[in-house]
């Protein structure tokens, strides 16, 4: 018999580029303040997350560059703005926390997926330092040379050397 899927505790999107583009460190999770027919069409997984980023302006956070698709079964007249800033909930602290490193560490708050949690939709943000070029180089030269050591570990465990 097949895994029951759970639809109140789903992944909707993640953002893959984020960990290869960005150094980071911290993590939150965060409540987005959606329209009805946004919820509908992130049930049908029909958002970009790709090219969003989070930004602090005053005492609130926001989500911006977001993309959800229309929902399949709206009217014209009964969607929602595609690209429109999303407000992020979060406690005061974290805002304040936030709010106070991108003024002063030149940081970036890059959001890496979009879930479903108990039937609210949650984004997960992380703290980031953008990676140049080398700095990319260097963690694929690492990564590779993890596997490469876990491959070795594996094959001894497995023949005995």
């Amino acid at each position: 018999m097949a895994p029951k899927v759970d639809e109140n505790n789903r992944v909707l999107a993640t953002n893959r580029q984020a960990r290869r583009d960005y150094e980071l460190s911290d993590t939150y999770e965060c409540g987005l303040v959606l329209q009805g027919s946004e919820v509908k069409a992130l049930r049908e997984s029909k958002v970009q997350l790709s090219d969003a980023y989070a930004r602090v302006i005053g005492s609130e956070a926001w989500l911006v560059g977001l993309r959800i698709s229309s929902y399949s079964h709206s009217a014209a007249f009964d969607g929602h703005a595609h690209d429109r800033d999303r407000k992020l909930l979060l406690h005061r602290a974290e805002l304040d926390r936030l709010r106070h490193r991108t003024e002063q560490e030149h940081i970036t708050l890059v959001p890496l997926s979009l879930y479903l949690k108990d039937g609210r939709v949650k984004v997960e943000i992380a703290v980031g330092r953008g990676r140049h070029k080398a700095d990319k180089r260097q963690a694929i030269a690492k990564r590779d040379a993890d596997r490469d050591a876990d491959r070795a570990i594996a094959r001894a465990a497995k023949y005995g050397d």
